[in-house]
């Protein structure tokens, strides 16, 4: 649509995929099981917990949670990665790999596209193959992220097909960590009073890694440019490639300190219950 008309018929789609999205939200979004004629699910600790401590007690509880920081902090880090290549994949492939604009572009549309996929994928496989036990596919995903990422980064130019192809783990992977580090596992340890404070936790520190990631790669950026004889301006990006997925990396490990820390606090939960 941008090359046939021109970049402002990018926004008018843009601006109506959202009215859609809007539509669509308020055609058939319920604002809970019960309101769609489902029965009431059973209360679970978390919901004792909160019965026990009240509303606010139960946000205040979540977050002196250090499970539910360390999720702030691994979807904080991924955050970095995911504006690294939707902000930066464009100019990197082009400086980096030698792309034309065309074709850079066109590769980075590939993680959007499989994103989709995998964000529509994820929560069904969870749910029905892993009886919603989301932490180790967590990790998974995110082994896969860091793996996509150091294939766009640290392969020579001039292949393609193989950079087509890191493209397109990278979205089927951030589409599911989207899901899993951005909301379903903090509503997973959270009561159901408490569930939107975990959520605009988890959210303001994903939106605050994205921020400190583009500020330090404009940094970076800025610090390994050069200029040639004739003007022309040169890019390392060495210390760049190692930032981004040295914060897909850790992103992995508080995932996993995150799980040690549910996994922790449900044995003690089935240790000494709660009782009403």
């Amino acid at each position: 649509m941008i090359v046939t008309w021109g970049w402002q018929y990018g926004y008018w789609l843009a601006t109506a995929m959202g009215l859609l999205g809007m539509l669509l939200i308020y055609l058939f979004m319920a604002d809970s099981p019960q309101s769609a004629g489902f029965a009431e699910v059973d209360s679970d600790r978390a919901e004792v917990v909160s019965k026990t401590i009240g509303k606010w007690g139960a946000q205040l509880a979540l977050l002196k949670n250090p499970a539910l920081w360390l999720l702030a902090l691994a979807s904080c880090l991924m955050y970095i990665g995911r504006y690294a290549v939707i902000s930066w994949g464009v100019f990197f492939l082009e400086n980096a790999k030698g792309y034309t604009t065309l074709s850079a572009s066109a590769l980075i549309s590939i993680t959007g596209v499989f994103g989709i996929v995998g964000t529509g994928l994820s929560g069904l496989i969870s749910d029905r193959f892993f009886s919603g036990r989301r932490h180790g596919l967590a990790i998974l995903f995110g082994l896969m992220n860091s793996a996509s990422l150091g294939m766009m980064l640290f392969l020579p130019g001039g292949h393609y097909w193989l950079d087509a192809a890191a493209m397109m783990l990278f979205g089927l992977s951030m589409g599911a960590l989207l899901c899993f580090l951005g909301g379903l596992m903090a509503v997973d340890i959270a009561a159901k009073s408490a569930a939107g404070a975990a959520l605009g936790m988890i959210g303001i520190a994903s939106y605050a890694g994205a921020a400190a990631g583009e500020i330090l790669t404009g940094v970076l950026i800025e610090h390994g440019t050069t200029l040639a004889a004739d003007g022309s301006k040169l890019y390392d990006f060495h210390t760049l490639s190692l930032f981004w997925i040295g914060a897909s990396l850790v992103s992995v490990v508080m995932t996993a300190l995150f799980s040690g820390q549910v996994y922790r606090r449900q044995r003690h939960a089935v240790a000494k219950p709660l009782t009403n």
